[in-house]
């Protein structure tokens, strides 16, 4: 899986990109993470990448053209690809994992990431789709883009070394489509501060414990 990333600020995805199970993906050429600088496409002497509204209004939107101009140049690299293009932006798609799935399923993504007051709305046409994390408010669309690239990882076959992710959360629906959340986990001491780990856990009845645990990811 090829990861193409369009920001302004590339050098916020070095730490949190480079660490634990991402990390070893790059290593085992399971996935490939670039980096792109908005700026390099950006227009004049000073590299401009964006301007005012029009119509008058606070704030900078990032420009069409040079949103383009990135888009293009990746999309033309990586034309054997199965590819999808994403805007991140509040008005989209809110992202959970049915949709991590989906993405799964491509050989390369490309995220655009958004700063400033926005994308001029033309930018919208750019792409597949645009893809929201949450309702809330972030600097920029480089945070969302981190835990994009980390949640479709995962599913990847031979990132997780040790068990299948069929299990984790959000893995498994009940009968009404609503996602389950893992069961609860215990691990030693058995008793601290007068909280028990549940008898049925210490029991060796593994028909019963995972009865228990099916029961737990339906509570939770």
């Amino acid at each position: 899986m090829r990861f193409d990333i369009i920001t302004l600020f590339p050098q916020m995805f070095e730490g949190p990109l480079s660490e634990s199970i991402i990390n070893r993906a790059k290593e085992k050429g399971l996935i490939d993470i670039n980096l792109h600088q908005l700026r390099d496409f950006g227009e004049g002497k000073h590299r401009n990448v964006d301007d005012t509204l029009c119509g008058g209004g606070k704030g900078m939107l990032l420009r069409v053209d040079v949103v383009d101009a990135a888009i293009s140049k990746l999309k033309t690299q990586n034309s054997k690809l199965r590819s999808r293009a994403i805007l991140l932006t509040p008005n989209g798609r809110t992202y959970n994992q049915d949709i991590a799935k989906e993405l799964s399923q491509y050989e390369n993504i490309i995220l655009v990431c958004g700063h400033y007051e926005g994308f001029d709305q033309r930018i919208y046409d750019l792409v597949d789709e645009s893809i929201s994390i949450g309702d809330y408010v972030l600097t920029g669309g480089e945070i969302p883009a981190m835990a994009m690239v980390d949640s479709v990882s995962r599913l990847i076959p031979g990132v997780l070394s040790e068990d299948s992710p069929e299990s984790e959360s959000f893995m498994e629906k009940d009968k009404e489509g609503n996602y389950l959340i893992e069961y609860p986990q215990y691990t030693r001491p058995i008793e601290y501060n007068g909280k028990k780990v549940p008898d049925v856990l210490m029991s060796g009845n593994h028909a019963e414990i995972e009865k228990w645990r099916n029961e737990n990811k339906t509570i939770r």
